[in-house]
C-alpha cells in the first residue's frame, strides 16, 4: 500500500525533472542561437543591478532624512512639554498634590499635541511622566510601561535621549514609534517622555518604495525595447548576410546583400558582395576548367580507342607469331602486349573517373551474397600473389552476407585493394576479412598487409589520383594510379565509405563499409580498421639434446616444441642455406601465420576465434614446408585435424590459407 504512492511520486518527480530539463535545453538552444536575445538579456541584467543599487541608496537617504526631521521636531516638542510640566509642579511638595498636578500636566500635554498647539512638524504624540517624591515613592502618569529601561537609564543620567521601538497600546495601535525622554532642570526627579507614532513616515516610505518599484519595472521594459530596437538594426544585416551565404553555398551564386546608406553595415554589405562576386567568378572559371578537363579526358580516351584497337590487333598478330621471331623481337612483342594492356586499363580508368566527375556513374544494384564478390576478386589477383610470393589469408563467414550492391563495382574495389596490398606487402601475408552486421546495416571488408605501411597523413593522400607513397618503387600489378581513387568513388556511390590506416614498418589496412539495405542509415563497421598491437613472441625453449652447431635452424615460435635435426641434415642445411623461394615466406622475417590471425581476431573481440585444431593444421603445414626446404622432420604441434581439447572443433568464420607462391 505504501509502495504505490511512492512509485507515483517518483514518476511525477521524474516527469517534472524531464520537463524542466527539456525547457532548459530549449532555452539554452535559443540562447546560443540568438545574438539579439543575449544582448537584450545582458543589458537588462546590468540595468537591473544598477537600478537595485540606486534604489537601495535612495531609500536609505530618504529614510534617514525623514527620521532626522522627525527627531528634530520631537526635540523641539520635548522642550515645550517639559516647560508645561515644570510649570504645573513648581512649589508642590505634597504627594497627593503632586499626583494631581502630574495628571493635570498630562492632560495639558495631550491637549497640546494638536497641530494648533505648535506640534505640526512632530505630529501627534502620547506623554508619560514619572517623578519620585520626598518619601522615595514613584509617581507616574500616562503609559509609562511602554518606556524601555535603557532609555530611562540615559534620562536618569541627565541626558535628552531618543529610541525607536515597536509598541502596542490600549487603543489598538501596533507599530513603530519614536520615544524621546528628557530630565527636568527645575524638578530634579521629574522624567518627561513623549511617544511619537511613525505612521506617516511609514506610509511615505511605502509610497516611495512602490513608486521606485514601478519606475524600475517601467525603466527595464523601456530599456529592453530600446536595446531590442538598437540590436535589431545591427543583427538584421548580419542575419541577411548569413542567409545569403547559405544560399550562396547551395549554389545560388547570384545572391547579393542589399546596401543601404554609408555606415558600417553598408560597408559590410559592399565587402560581402565583392567577396561573393569574386567567389562566383572563380567558381564559374573552375567549373569551366573542370568541364573542359573532363571533356578532354573523355574525348581523348574515346579517340585513343580506335588507334589502340588497331595497335592491339597488330600486337596480337605479332605476339602470336613470336615463336618464329628471334628472341629480341619476341621479347619486344611480349613487352608491347603488356604495355598495351596497361594502356588500355589506363583508358578505362580515365573513362570511369570522367563518369564519376560528370555525375553520370550509375549503380546496377542487386541483392546478392557479397562473399561472391570477394571470391571473384581473389581469383583475379591469384597470379599476382603467385608471382610475388605472397600468401593470401582469407577469412570469410560461413553464412551468406546478403547486401544490395553493384557486384561489378564491389569486385573492382576489392581487386584494387588486394592488388595494392600484394604490391606493398614485401612478400608477407595479405589478409582479407569480411563480416556482416544486420543490426548496424553494415558489411565490413578489411584488407591488410604487413608491408612498408603508410606515414602519418598518407592515409588521406592514398586516395588521391596518381599519388604514390614512394615513386621509386616498382609496380608489380601494373596499376594506373587511379585504382584507389575509383574505389573510394564507388564506395561513396554505394553510400558507404573506404578508409585507410597505416604505420611504417607495420603495414597498412583498408576497410570498406557498405550498407546492407540501401536507404537505411549506415552504422558502425563490424570490423576494426586498425589492427591490434603486436604481442611479444614467446621465447622458444632449446631442445635438451640438440648438438651445438652454428647452422642449426632456429626453433619455431608458434609451438613450444623445438625442431631437431640429425648431423647429416645439419650438414645438408649448411650446404643449402635457407632462402625464401618464389613461393615461400622467410620465417625469420614474418611472424607465424596463426599469430597474425589471432591478432586480427583479438582486435575484433574474438580472442578464441581460431581453435587449437586449426592452429595444429597451420603449424603442421609450416613444419612440412620447413622440412621440404631443409630435409629435417621437426615435431611440432598436434596432427592435422586434431585438437588439444581447449577449444571446440566446430567453429564458423574460420580463415583459410590460399595461393602461396609455390601453388600450382
Amino acid at each position: 500500500m505504501i509502495a504505490a504512492p511512492r512509485n507515483r511520486l517518483e514518476r511525477l518527480l521524474a516527469a517534472a525533472v524531464a520537463w524542466f530539463k527539456s525547457v532548459g535545453e530549449s532555452l539554452g538552444h535559443v540562447w546560443r542561437r540568438s545574438l539579439q536575445l543575449r544582448v537584450v538579456v545582458s543589458t537588462l541584467t546590468l540595468s537591473l543591478i544598477v537600478i537595485v543599487i540606486l534604489g537601495v541608496v535612495l531609500t536609505s537617504q530618504i529614510t534617514d532624512r525623514l527620521l532626522d526631521a522627525k527627531i528634530n521636531a520631537a526635540v523641539e516638542e520635548m522642550g515645550r512639554a517639559r516647560s508645561t510640566v515644570e510649570t504645573q509642579l513648581n512649589g508642590v511638595h505634597d504627594s497627593s498634590t503632586q499626583q494631581s498636578r502630574l495628571d493635570d500636566a498630562l492632560r495639558a500635554l495631550s491637549s497640546g499635541s494638536s497641530p494648533q498647539a505648535g506640534s505640526a512638524a512632530a505630529g501627534s504624540f502620547d506623554a508619560a511622566l514619572l517623578m519620585t517624591n520626598d518619601n522615595g515613592q514613584e509617581i507616574t502618569a500616562g503609559p509609562t510601561q511602554e518606556i524601555p529601561a535603557e532609555l530611562r537609564r540615559f534620562v536618569q543620567q541627565n541626558q535628552v535621549s531618543y529610541q525607536f521601538a515597536t509598541v502596542s497600546d490600549a487603543e489598538g495601535y501596533h507599530g513603530p514609534v519614536l520615544l524621546i525622554g528628557s530630565p527636568s532642570a527645575q524638578v530634579s526627579t521629574l522624567e518627561v517622555y513623549l511617544i511619537f507614532p511613525l505612521t506617516n513616515e511609514e506610509r511615505s516610505l511605502s509610497l516611495m518604495h512602490g513608486t521606485m518599484l514601478v519606475g524600475g519595472v517601467v525603466l527595464l521594459v523601456l530599456l529592453a525595447a530600446i536595446t531590442a530596437l538598437v540590436t535589431r538594426q545591427v543583427v538584421l544585416p548580419i542575419r541577411s548576410a548569413a542567409r545569403i551565404a547559405t544560399r550562396f553555398a547551395d549554389g545560388r551564386l547570384k545572391e547579393r546583400m542589399v546596401v543601404r546608406g554609408e555606415d558600417d553595415m553598408a560597408r559590410l554589405a559592399m565587402s560581402f558582395n565583392e567577396m561573393a562576386e569574386s567567389l562566383s567568378t572563380q567558381i564559374t572559371q573552375l567549373e569551366e576548367f573542370g568541364n573542359l578537363q573532363r571533356r578532354f579526358t573523355s574525348d581523348v580516351s574515346h579517340e585513343l580507342r580506335t588507334p589502340l584497337t588497331t595497335v592491339r590487333m597488330a600486337a596480337d598478330l605479332i605476339h602470336g607469331s613470336s615463336d618464329e621471331l628471334d628472341p629480341a623481337l619476341a621479347r619486344s612483342a611480349e613487352l608491347l602486349v603488356t604495355e598495351l594492356d596497361r594502356f588500355e586499363g589506363l583508358l578505362n580508368d580515365l573513362l570511369e573517373i570522367s563518369r564519376h566527375d560528370a555525375g553520370v556513374a550509375e549503380l546496377q544494384v542487386e541483392s546478392l551474397d557479397v562473399r561472391m564478390c570477394g571470391r571473384a576478386a581473389l581469383s583475379m589477383v591469384r597470379h599476382l600473389a603467385k608471382e610475388s610470393g605472397v600468401e593470401l589469408v582469407v577469412d570469410l563467414p560461413e553464412e551468406p552476407v546478403v547486401a544490395e550492391v553493384d557486384p561489378r563495382r564491389v569486385e573492382r574495389v576489392l581487386r584494387n585493394l588486394l592488388a595494392n596490398a600484394i604490391d606493398h606487402s614485401e612478400g608477407k601475408p595479405v589478409l582479407i576479412r569480411m563480416r556482416g552486421d544486420a543490426d548496424a546495416n553494415a558489411v565490413g571488408i578489411v584488407v591488410r598487409d604487413q608491408g612498408i605501411g603508410l606515414r602519418p597523413g598518407e592515409e588521406k593522400l592514398v586516395f588521391n589520383r596518381f599519388w604514390r607513397s614512394d615513386p621509386s618503387r616498382m609496380r608489380r600489378s601494373g596499376g594506373t594510379g587511379l585504382g584507389l581513387s575509383i574505389s573510394v568513388e564507388d564506395a561513396h556511390l554505394h553510400e558507404g565509405k573506404l578508409e585507410a590506416w597505416g604505420e611504417p614498418g607495420v603495414g597498412a589496412s583498408f576497410r570498406l563499409t557498405l550498407p546492407m539495405v540501401r536507404g537505411r542509415k549506415l552504422g558502425n563497421s563490424p570490423l576494426p580498421l586498425e589492427p591490434p598491437r603486436r604481442r611479444q613472441p614467446i621465447e622458444p625453449q632449446p631442445a635438451p639434446e640438440a648438438p651445438e652447431s652454428t647452422d642449426t635452424p632456429a626453433a619455431s615460435t608458434d609451438t613450444p616444441a623445438a625442431s631437431t635435426e640429425s648431423p647429416a641434415a645439419q650438414a645438408d642445411s649448411t650446404a643449402r642455406p635457407q632462402q625464401p623461394g618464389p613461393g615461400r615466406i622467410d620465417p625469420d622475417a614474418v611472424p607465424p601465420l596463426h599469430q597474425l590471425l589471432a591478432d586480427v581476431d583479438t582486435a575484433h573481440g574474438h580472442p578464441d576465434m581460431i581453435d587449437d585444431g586449426l592452429l595444429g593444421e597451420i603449424a603442421a603445414e609450416e613444419a612440412a614446408d620447413s622440412s621440404n626446404s631443409n630435409g629435417s622432420a621437426p615435431t611440432r604441434g598436434p596432427a592435422p585435424g586434431t585438437s588439444n581439447g581447449t577449444a571446440g572443433g566446430d567453429r564458423s568464420n574460420t580463415p583459410e590459407r590460399t595461393d602461396t607462391g609455390d601453388a600450382s
